[in-house]
């Protein structure tokens, strides 16, 4: 129901649209129909690679002899998780290795990055100790749980919802300074800072500068972009850099006022509830189906029951699989969310900004010129792949978009 729900939300408003004002030249319009096609390719073969790795893993049965090597190391079940663990999600990231250098090859090419391949193996290398660190941590736990209850999803999914608002509580303190460079937005912007306290006067809650921050995007990115981020106190609204580079003053307060929507309509905290109901159905499907090939399979596999460490092969491929069949409906969620903070954005510059539409509009023309954004993706990548409306879209809500006429009705702010 929630997918039919969001479907027809989408198609309505798609029909309401006026023709599209989303324009690119000759050129840039076939650089952004490759690279729209890459994107693609990317986004639906890092599944169709992971199965496929998943299964190699299996049927070869490196899991198999993995669990047998840790079992060898210790009789203890709990600290053959601190060697088995490790050492398959180290396998599986060197066999992903290949994609991540195609992906990174491509943003080069396509002049979305200016990061070296140094600079690039440095990040890599970092996010995959933090993989192997919290990886650990997870299968251990969850072998745990299967070991001692047969409802081990539901207590997982239980113990899932704290550690989730720690994640992102944690995230903008301890794991983005590792990735990017970041400082007080006061410190080298503070009339932008007055600008921006302005906007947030008028939403009646408090964002003092001190949560506000400059990332320096411009050291590994070339298009503009910002975002809120981080749960209770370590909430933040973070500016890149090449926005206020690339972008006049009024085209950044709308950027701020949209990632203001976020902060202010609780879209994390949605996001988070959302997910939470989602995930605790696919884990219950997931459950049920890990059961089924390993009583169908595992012999072939030389794996016993879900208890043995082999079997997070197997978990691993069912939930990578209903990820990927549950990834329209988060996307769906995400962009009915970001079309919120569209709106609210506009409506909070209201009378900051002179002419809000027309900036806004200039605003996702700009955007969608240094992403490269195709104007005329498949309804098919949308749906299943697009966390945000595409640029056409929102550039034409935008130009449209009026409530202060006689007869319109601002959505969150009075006239």
């Amino acid at each position: 129901m929630v997918i039919v729900h969001l479907l027809r939300t989408n198609l309505a408003w798609a029909a309401a649209l006026p023709n599209l004002v989303y324009t690119l030249s000759p050129g840039q319009l076939e650089r952004a129909r490759l690279l729209y096609h890459w994107r693609t390719a990317l986004d639906f073969g890092s599944t169709l690679w992971s199965v496929l790795l998943l299964l190699a893993v299996l049927n070869f049965r490196w899991a198999a002899g993995l669990g047998e090597w840790a079992a060898s190391v210790t009789h203890k079940p709990w600290l053959q998780g601190f060697c088995f663990a490790p050492a398959i999600l180290l396998l599986l990231s060197l066999l992903h290795l290949p994609l991540a250098v195609l992906g990174h090859h491509i943003s080069l090419s396509y002049g979305q990055s200016v990061q070296g391949w140094g600079s690039w193996l440095v990040d890599w290398g970092k996010a995959l100790m933090l993989d192997l660190l919290s990886g650990t941590v997870v299968l251990s736990v969850l072998f745990a749980l299967i070991r001692n209850s047969p409802r081990w999803w539901l207590w997982l999914w239980l113990v899932s919802l704290p550690m989730q608002l720690l994640v992102v509580f944690v995230l903008p303190l301890v794991v983005d300074p590792l990735f990017n460079h970041f400082e007080p937005l006061a410190q080298t912007q503070p009339a932008l800072v007055e600008q921006l306290e302005r906007v947030v006067a008028r939403t009646g809650v408090s964002i003092p500068p001190s949560r506000m921050f400059l990332m320096k995007a411009s050291e590994k990115y070339t298009s503009s972009n910002a975002y809120v981020t981080g749960f209770g106190s370590s909430r933040r609204v973070v500016v890149w850099d090449n926005t206020i580079k690339s972008s006049p003053p009024d085209e950044t307060l709308l950027v701020f006022g949209h990632e203001l929507g976020h902060y202010v309509l609780h879209h994390i905290e949605r996001g988070l509830a959302m997910g939470a109901a989602i995930s605790l159905f696919f884990l219950w499907v997931g459950s049920h189906l890990a059961r089924f090939l390993v009583r169908r399979y595992g012999a072939r596999w030389h794996i016993v029951s879900l208890e043995d460490w082999a079997a997070t092969a197997v978990l691993l491929l069912v939930l990578g699989i209903l990820s990927f069949l549950a990834e329209p409906i988060g996307n769906s969620i995400s962009r009915m969310l970001e079309h919120q903070a569209d709106v609210f954005g506009v409506e909070v510059v209201h009378g900051i900004v002179a002419d809000p539409r027309k900036v806004d509009a200039e605003s996702f023309q700009r955007l969608g010129e240094q992403s490269l954004e195709y104007p005329y993706p498949s309804p098919l990548v949308v749906f299943w792949t697009y966390t945000h409306p595409p640029i056409a879209e929102r550039e034409a809500f935008a130009a449209s978009y009026d409530p202060w006429q006689p007869g319109g009705h601002p959505r969150y702010f009075s006239k």
